[in-house]
């Protein structure tokens, strides 16, 4: 144990000593490089915001509105015939907007519930399964120009909605199967 623990450790450190070498050995200037790359990242974020705002002002709009909480009444008997917590459906709603939003409630679920309640551990298996796809589309197509993203919306979803699927599934037969 304590070598992986020494070995983890190295890695970094590790990896910017391979850069530099390899720099030294193509004769590339690292650090007007590195300086290059910070200078066209703080490019990138300055373009990046406008679509960040939209998005944070829109999540904000849908929570505060209520309208989550109506949705999810709404949807609760679709989720209990599946055997699934409705309490969970903000997750599955806001996880492919946005990981803060989607963050936050399983934050909240966590604290309502408890870590060791069957929902803490759904919510925490959903947020590590799926990406932001709109927060995707939005910020990174937007930012590049992409203007038709149709098919792209589909896929993301689909593979969103699959991995939740899954995550509920796999999270159900671990803790029912193999952790009792």
């Amino acid at each position: 144990m304590m070598d992986i623990v020494f070995i983890s450790k190295l890695i970094i450190p590790l990896l910017i000593l391979t850069i530099l070498f390899s720099a030294l050995l193509t004769k590339t200037d690292a650090y007007s490089a590195f300086v290059s790359g910070g200078k066209e990242g703080l490019h990138m974020s300055a373009e990046l915001l406008p679509f960040l705002v939209g998005m944070m002002a829109a999540i904000s709009v849908l929570r505060s509105s209520g309208l989550l909480l109506w949705i999810t009444n709404l949807v609760s008997p679709l989720f209990l015939h599946f055997s699934v917590p409705a309490e969970l459906f903000p997750l599955f709603l806001t996880r492919p907007i946005s990981g803060t939003a989607a963050l936050s409630i399983t934050a909240d679920l966590t604290h309502t519930f408890g870590p060791e309640h069957m929902i803490s551990r759904l919510a925490a298996v959903i947020q590590g399964s799926t990406d932001t796809t709109l927060y995707i589309l939005t910020v990174y197509f937007g930012a590049v120009g992409i203007k038709k993203m149709g098919r792209a919306l589909v896929v993301g979803l689909l593979a969103d909605i699959t991995g939740m699927i899954l995550a509920v599934a796999i999270t159900v037969w671990y803790f029912q199967n193999v952790w009792s």
